[in-house]
Parts: structure tokens; sequence; C-alpha cells
């Protein structure tokens, strides 16, 4: 379905309808979106795919879209979710984290979705910590640090990381480029 003309042109035309409701989806939500439509519409009317374009609604479909980000985006400001805040720039495990990216990246070959599962887990972990400190459901699981935020930045503080370092867009680039990896966009 997705190499189709009709696809194509239904992802272009439903991303422009949602650029004029200055919504900012990413291409591959779209056509995810439409292509279950599409799909849904053609089972539950027991018609070939190719028919059920014939009840595609860009616009429709950009406001469902819009109308849903929007929904979103009040619940979680009603409930205090939404974008986690940022650590402060000289947060040490955040160091190790950035500092780990050209390691894993030799590690695994380049294997970027490798490297960014690993980054994500780190992050889940510290996020974990610092953001759930009473998980029962973790004793035992962090070491001598245990449940405390503040041991844990402590303990890898006093492992001496060059933590400033990691934080220069430049440095974190040539250490990339020294593992051997360059990151471009085509």
């Amino acid at each position: 379905m997705r190499k189709t003309k009709a696809f194509k042109e239904a992802v272009a035309e439903t991303l422009a309808e949602l650029a004029r409701r200055g919504v900012t989806f990413a291409p591959a939500t779209v056509a995810d979106t439409i292509e279950q439509q599409i799909t849904t519409v053609s089972e539950r009317l027991g018609i070939q795919v190719r028919s059920a374009w014939r009840y595609f609604d860009a616009s429709a479909t950009a406001d469902r879209l819009a109308t849903s980000q929007a929904s979103y985006e009040e619940s979680s400001n009603e409930k205090g979710a939404g974008q986690a805040p940022m650590p402060p720039i000289d947060n040490p495990e955040l160091a190790l984290v950035l500092a780990g990216v050209p390691d894993s990246l030799a590690q695994s070959g380049g294997d970027l979705y490798a490297v960014i599962i690993n980054v994500a887990v780190n992050a889940w972990m510290a996020g974990h910590i610092h953001g759930e400190d009473g998980c029962t459901g973790c004793d035992g699981s962090r070491g001598n640090v245990g449940h405390d935020w503040e041991a844990r930045m402590r303990m890898i503080s006093e492992l001496q990381p060059n933590i400033t370092k990691w934080f220069d867009r430049e440095v974190w680039t040539a250490a990339v480029n020294d593992a051997g990896y360059t990151v471009t966009r085509r």
C-alpha cells in the first residue's frame, strides 16, 4: 500500500493540512495513521484497499490528528506530565551517558538503533532512580547507594569523570568521529 501513488499523495496532503493548522507530526506517524485508516475501512466494508481510498479525506485526518495532539497536550499539562525536566548541565550521570555513545557506536559496529536503546535504558534508569526513590520493587538493585539520588551522584562524581567535556558538542562529535562514525542526514 505504501508504495502506491494514492498513499504518497494522501501523506503529502495530510502533512500539508497539518501545516496549515500549525501542527507538526513526523511523516512516518502520518503514514502509519493513514495506513491504519485505509486498512480499517477496507476490512469493515469488506472492500479492496484500492476502493477504500474513495473514503479518505486528508482534511478530516489532519483534524483528528491535531485534535488528538491538542487533547494529549492538555491532559499532560493538567496532570503535571509532559516533557521531563532537564537535569543540570553538570549532571555527572548525564555526562556518563553521553560519554558512552561513542563507545557504544564502536562496540555495536555503528548500529544506531542499539546505541539509542542503550541511551534510552540508561536515561530511563536515571529517571527512575531520581523520580521514584521509594520504589520498593527495586530494593537491593542499585548497589551500595540504593535509592538515594544524591548518594548516586556522589558515587559517580567520586569516579572523577571529566564531566564538563561531554557537554561540549564538538568534543562529543569528535569522539563519535574517532570511533569511526559520522552522523549525516540524507
